[in-house]
């Protein structure tokens, strides 16, 4: 039996908001979407998950406005039918509207949904796709739609970036969060160059030019099927990373040979892998640097160590499944650098991760704070004297940022702050501010929302 992608869609949505894991995760370990043998199906999936996520707040209002059943009371298999329905009749322009209803009726039929639920259903998307002319237009500026609907984010975000940026401001953030961003790879130096890269992909017939800050980089615009379909992926010669998480790896250049370096949240290994190929490469001839990945998900440690082998920066790298303070006492004062790229609210990249936003709240911020103050702490008890101290979330929040840098310098006199741009080339100078902060927002750069700070020991 054919499996529908509006099914599947629908589903993933629903498990998304039941389980709390990112929506990556979530189609990932969703077998249905595993199963889709065709890749249109597959993208069709894709775009109306992450389409529906970057409009919800646009497609709640509309579904609010014309339902005489509260959105509250509705079951979420139901709403997220009639989100991802309402998303593909207002901005999918290639399927039909009647395709779009019919489709979602269906889906929500081989569900097992009764028989008056999809009369509901159908009549209210028929009702919104004949009036849809009528509607204020959310892609047009100064509209009169309420706040969230017409921003696609919680309000309560929105007053918070209006608080500190300004209503124009937080505007153009908001709506530049709501673009599809391009695909960005950071070429992997150790085994080709960019100029090599960058022949091979046009070759291919795959627009791609090279990034404007970080000079590894290499921006596909227009690219939109697998990624293990790149030329040169299989081969470890790039690997995906944004512009500005590949800038933040390069505040602890340079690594002296032979050094042993931190990574003490390793993740799925983007970062690790980073500063893997600038030890690679840091010095010819002499003894490489090494770097200690620190990752407590054996899943995600499984990730990393493919990624490291495909990439062939394995002998580079020793992983230990755990915490920092695994790495104490025996290990205390034996790194030359750390970079600790802390768990945070992620509220700077909802522009790739559109999930982000509705699954957040104020007191997440509190909540992260407390983690990043701790992991520094257990980082600076791992260095020596003169080693340096990178912290970087993708976040534009202060709690999460200049107010966890602010509390560990208090704490640790030992510690001063550098400045980035010290150590960043010509081009990426600009991102850094006054007080030597690497920062980003969405919208400016055309990058996400980002920060780091480069600290050393004296």
């Amino acid at each position: 039996m054919k499996v529908s992608p509006r099914s599947v869609a629908i589903d993933i949505l629903c498990r998304w908001e039941k389980s709390g894991k990112p929506i990556d995760q979530v189609m990932e370990q969703t077998q249905r979407y595993q199963l889709l043998a065709d890749q249109r199906d597959r993208y069709l999936v894709f775009a109306m998950i992450y389409g529906t996520l970057r409009r919800r707040g646009y497609l709640d209002w509309v579904l609010a406005d014309f339902s005489k059943h509260p959105l509250k009371k509705m079951k979420p298999l139901v709403l997220n039918g009639l989100r991802t329905g309402l998303y593909q009749i207002f901005f999918m322009d290639r399927i039909p509207d009647s395709a779009a209803i019919n489709e979602t009726v269906e889906a929500l039929k081989a569900a097992k949904q009764p028989r008056w639920l999809l009369g509901f259903v159908n009549g209210l998307l028929r009702n919104i796709a004949r009036r849809k002319e009528n509607l204020s237009d959310p892609e047009q500026e100064n509209t009169p739609l309420p706040g969230s609907a017409e921003l696609n984010h919680p309000q309560w975000l929105i007053n918070r970036w209006v608080e500190r940026y300004g209503k124009t401001s937080a505007a153009a953030i908001c709506r530049f969060n709501n673009t599809q961003p391009p695909l960005c790879l950071r070429v992997n130096t150790a085994v080709t160059s960019i100029d090599s890269l960058l022949d091979s992909l046009r070759a291919a017939n795959i627009a791609a030019q090279p990034g404007s800050f970080a000079p590894d980089a290499i921006i596909l615009n227009d690219y939109r099927g697998p990624i293990a379909e790149i030329p040169g992926y299989e081969a470890g010669l790039f690997q995906v990373q944004d512009e500005a998480a590949q800038l933040i790896s390069m505040l602890l250049f340079p690594m002296a040979a032979g050094k042993t370096y931190l990574d003490g949240c390793a993740g799925l290994g983007g970062k690790t892998s980073h500063l893997a190929q600038m030890a690679a490469v840091a010095d010819p001839g002499a003894q490489p640097g090494l770097i200690t990945a620190v990752e407590p998900s054996r899943l995600r440690i499984e990730r990393l160590q493919d990624n490291l082998e495909r990439l062939k920066l394995s002998e580079h790298v020793t992983i230990v499944e755990g915490r920092l303070e695994n790495l104490q006492p025996s290990l205390a004062g034996t790194f030359a650098g750390a970079l600790i790229d802390a768990p945070c609210s992620g509220l700077g990249v909802v522009r790739r991760h559109p999930d982000i936003r509705w699954s957040r709240t104020e007191e997440d911020m509190r909540r992260y704070h407390q983690m990043q103050l701790a992991l520094l702490d257990g980082a600076a008890l791992l260095l020596e004297p003169s080693a340096i101290l990178v912290y970087a979330t993708c976040s534009m929040e202060p709690e999460e940022n200049d107010v966890v840098v602010e509390k560990f310098l208090a704490a640790h006199k030992g510690f001063s702050l550098t400045d980035c741009r010290d150590h960043f080339p010509s081009s990426a100078v600009g991102l850094v501010d006054e007080q030597g902060f690497f920062r980003t927002i969405p919208n400016r750069e055309g990058l996400g929302g980002f920060f780091a700070a480069r600290l050393v020991r004296n």
